[in-house]
């Protein structure tokens, strides 16, 4: 039965990714409800400590994210060899599965959104060497599940489906983030329902309308005015859409992720995210 996960990003993103401040995050998802988090293992500790410590929390670990520029900035034998001991550290967690991502394109995160210099060599290049990483992570147990972000080298619907149709399921399924999408001009649930039997995670997450057709705002730039990205139910993503074009059969988290939230605290914005979650999902969630 599917969980409602939290990303704890809000917490760390300009905090910085430390004990102290997860700690923090956990214990308000503790105290909201929430029996799952996004399984980022701090670089001191053993998949073994972390899970004994959200276990403290009362959290099990949900699928996590792996990230790679997967363009010439980076040596793809590198990449190939942290997937590996990456997936080590989730296997260890009991998990079998895994998102998978670009982002960090620096003309894509100066004008994000609308596939800033676009490059068909790159994309070619990056779409060859995300499947080497994704056969590798499946080799060491885990299914890859290729989740859409505004900044990479797959931004744009041509992109993803370019990467997704060239692949195949055979190598690489789907893990949608719907406000990236969404911002990215792409309907989600339309996309959803085109890749349906691929779907093996989604992180929820929803946009106000205000800035959709700036182009004049960064990816950081956006994200600070607190109004790109919106707790689940008060933007424009149509949820009701989305959750009718997921399978009945879709047995992956329904992750919250909330990356800048709209109101001054991060647990109020977690509370608010997780009371819609709960009755939007009713029936689709383990009790």
């Amino acid at each position: 039965m599917s969980r409602i996960a939290a990303n704890p990003i809000p917490y760390w993103a300009s905090a910085g990714k430390t004990r102290a401040v997860l700690a923090t995050a956990f214990a308000d998802f503790q105290e909201i409800g929430f029996t799952a988090v996004k399984a980022d293992v701090p670089d001191d500790m053993t998949a073994a400590s972390y899970a004994s410590w959200i276990a403290g929390y009362g959290l099990r670990p949900s699928l996590s994210l792996f990230n790679s520029p997967f363009d010439e900035t980076v040596s793809l034998s590198a990449e190939v060899e942290r997937a590996k001991q990456f997936a080590a550290v989730q296997v260890e967690l009991g998990l079998d599965r895994t998102m998978i991502s670009s982002m960090a394109r620096p003309e894509r995160l100066a004008q994000p959104a609308v596939g800033a210099g676009f490059d068909e060599g790159r994309l070619a290049r990056a779409i060859d060497a995300c499947g080497e990483v994704c056969r590798v992570l499946q080799a060491e147990g885990l299914r890859p599940l290729h989740h859409s972000h505004v900044g990479g080298v797959f931004e744009t619907e041509y992109e993803i489906t370019r990467l997704l149709d060239d692949l195949g399921p055979d190598v690489i399924g789907f893990g949608p983030d719907t406000g990236h999408l969404r911002w990215a001009g792409v309907e989600p649930a339309g996309f959803i329902r085109r890749y349906a039997s691929r779907l093996g995670g989604i992180h929820i997450k929803d946009v106000f309308p205000d800035l959709l057709e700036r182009r004049d705002l960064s990816y950081s730039a956006a994200a600070a005015t607190k109004r790109l990205w919106a707790e689940p139910g008060l933007g424009m993503v149509d949820f009701d859409a989305v959750l009718a074009a997921i399978p009945l059969g879709y047995d992956g988290d329904f992750m919250i992720e909330v990356d800048e939230p709209s109101v001054v605290s991060k647990r109020e914005s977690h509370a608010m995210s997780f009371a819609w979650a709960n009755s939007a999902l009713a029936g689709r969630i383990e009790e």
